[in-house]
């Protein structure tokens, strides 16, 4: 939910200039405070209290300024006791109550997806984000003191600095899709780093620490679960005595037990993640993540779930709808199918650039931000399958890994990247020396990838319509649960996500497991191909392409990487030179 904005120490200033141009994220209204050394200011997507959940929030003697969701607020109040001295229903006031009690510690009791800013009764100032870096934060120091943002527009629209590309990330854009690590595309601005925790004091960052998705030791569940798990239908006859568990080491014989303990803990973790008091829904694919959200959402209610997929409407384009229908009849959900064309290209791709002040040149954004569009007014609370592949070993590339040379194995490093740009990567990537091979290929998405391009597309394309997504993969016992798994369990025979899929084979058939994956592309290129030489024309009059691309005309016109080039000069001509989403696009176009 939301979007937040502020500057901490210095002089006496306000935020509100910074909110305004995040709206998008907060159609519900604003509220802003300002005092010495702290300016906050909250853009509101209401989810949890409707009434009294509004931010900043004041109880414990701090304030809380946050985006995103505390998933285990009840369970905090609970067995911290803190029901008697509550003023909202609010999910971020328990951290307000334990702050005030253990400090720092209180930030390690949170399951959720999360970016805020706390001050505490002792007057130290935090900025947070959540382990997988679910929920975007940016920071930049200014005159004022610290600033920070949901959004990198926030920063432009305050005029607290001028839109200067970075180069360096540029080019890491164009090779790899998006921009590693902490640095923005624009110079001067940073991006919080996923699990980052900063201490603000007089302007300046004094102290900070990463809290990592990764368990505290291994076999430790460093996050509980709700009492509602050990209830759980599908594992009633190995379901832990107390809410607290750690997988048993992963032995043949021990398949039904960890099956059960899947169960309960993917049970549990779409439960919190349902916690909402406006409507909910999920994004259903064909593929096998969103059909596991799918069959637990059908389980935990009552009434049919709404569930949306989209479909490309291209000669030759993979389209999953028809599977995704055979697991939405199968689960009574009620389905609503959207498709994807030529027109809608062409209409979409400039309300994306618009919509990424933070670029991703992924081409999945297009059909997520339809989707988005489709929902909105139905739905406000979203749940996706992001994460399911990276946690549970899904990805072919992580298959390649594990192969010998002689039998077509190679790393998992992206392909065609230059040297320079591939030696940043690596160096992002690299994995603790105690990995194996399949865990340092996951770590290597999880710390580059998915924070930078999967969840950013997920929180920019759903924000821009008012919604709110939420990825059940990405929880504290999820990932506690799947990480320490033996290698066997994730990668077998030729298939990944072995456990999940093993487990989705007796909990609904009829998403076909063990099929082969159709999977996931967008016919971008046979789009782009009709209307190439209009765009190889007029992309040098794209300052930022002109200067990083000078061949981009002959790569246009040849064929070689036409999407990334063409987001990026959309993207460029929106963001660094002022144009309008559209007109951008129809000056590229002629």
């Amino acid at each position: 939910m939301c979007g937040i904005a502020g500057v901490l120490g210095g002089e006496e200033t306000t935020a509100e200039p910074m909110i305004r141009a995040l709206t998008h994220r907060g159609p519900n209204g604003i509220r802003t405070e300002s005092a010495a050394g702290a300016a906050l200011a909250h853009a509101r997507l209401s989810i949890i209290d409707l009434e009294g959940g509004w931010q900043p929030l004041h109880a414990a003697g701090g304030t809380v300024c946050g985006n995103g969701e505390i998933y285990n607020f009840v369970e905090l109040a609970a067995e911290h006791g803190l029901s008697d001295v509550l003023t909202t229903g609010s999910d971020f006031e328990p951290l307000l109550h334990l702050y005030a009690r253990e400090g720092e510690a209180a930030f390690r009791r949170l399951r959720g997806m999360y970016a805020l800013c706390l001050i505490g009764p002792d007057g130290r100032a935090f900025l947070a984000r959540d382990p997988f870096g679910i929920k975007p934060l940016y920071i930049m120091e200014h005159r004022a003191g610290l600033a920070f943002a949901s959004e990198p527009r926030a920063f432009f629209a305050a005029g607290m600095m001028q839109k200067v590309l970075d180069d360096e990330a540029a080019r890491e854009l164009l090779e790899l899709n998006y921009v590693l690590g902490e640095r923005s595309i624009y110079q001067g601005l940073r991006r919080l780093a996923p699990g980052e925790v900063v201490e603000v004091r007089d302007g300046r960052i004094v102290s900070g620490h990463r809290q990592s998705f990764l368990p505290r030791k291994a076999g430790e569940v460093s996050a509980k679960l709700t009492e509602g798990a050990l209830r759980t239908q599908g594992a009633k006859s190995s379901a832990p005595s107390t809410t607290s568990w750690s997988p048993s080491p992963a032995g043949a014989g021990e398949e039904l037990g960890l099956l059960d303990q899947l169960d309960a803990v993917l049970e549990d973790s779409v439960r919190v993640h349902q916690r909402s008091e406006v409507p909910y829904g999920l994004f259903l694919s064909g593929g096998i993540d969103s059909a596991a959200i799918a069959t637990l959402m059908s389980r935990l209610n009552e009434r049919p779930v709404t569930a949306f997929t989209c479909g490309f409407d291209a000669p030759g384009a993979k389209d999953e709808r028809a599977q995704a229908e055979r697991v939405a009849r199968a689960l009574d959900l009620d389905w609503r199918e959207t498709s994807f064309g030529e027109e809608d290209f062409w209409r979409i791709l400039p309300q994306v650039a618009w919509a990424l002040d933070d670029p991703t040149a992924d081409y999945a954004t297009l059909p997520t931000h339809k989707l988005a569009e489709a929902a909105k007014g139905t739905l406000t609370v979203v749940l996706t399958g992001e994460g399911g592949d990276e946690l549970f070993g899904g990805y072919g590339r992580y298959r390649r890994a594990l192969r010998p040379g002689w039998l077509g194995g190679r790393p998992a490093e992206p392909r065609g990247a230059s040297p320079q740009v591939l030696r940043a990567w690596r160096e992002a990537a690299r994995a603790p020396p105690n990995f194996s091979r399949l865990q340092a290929a996951q770590w290597a998405d999880i710390v580059t990838w998915l924070p930078n391009d999967l969840l950013l597309k997920l929180d920019r394309c759903l924000m821009a319509h008012g919604l709110e997504g939420r990825t059940p993969f990405l929880d504290p016992a999820v990932s506690a649960f799947a990480w320490p798994l033996a290698d066997r369990f994730k990668v077998r025979g030729g298939y990944g996500k072995w456990l999940l899929r093993k487990w989705l084979e007796r909990t609904c058939p009829a998403a076909e497991p063990w099929a082969k994956k159709q999977g996931f592309t967008v016919p971008v290129e046979a789009w782009i191909a009709p209307r190439a030489a209009d765009l190889a024309r007029n992309l040098g009059r794209v300052d930022a392409v002109r200067r990083l691309v000078p061949d981009a005309a002959q790569q246009m016109q040849a064929g070689e990487g036409r999407w990334p080039l063409l987001f990026f000069a959309v993207w460029a001509l929106i963001h660094l030179e002022g144009a309008q989403p559209d007109d951008a696009l129809a000056a590229l176009l002629g």
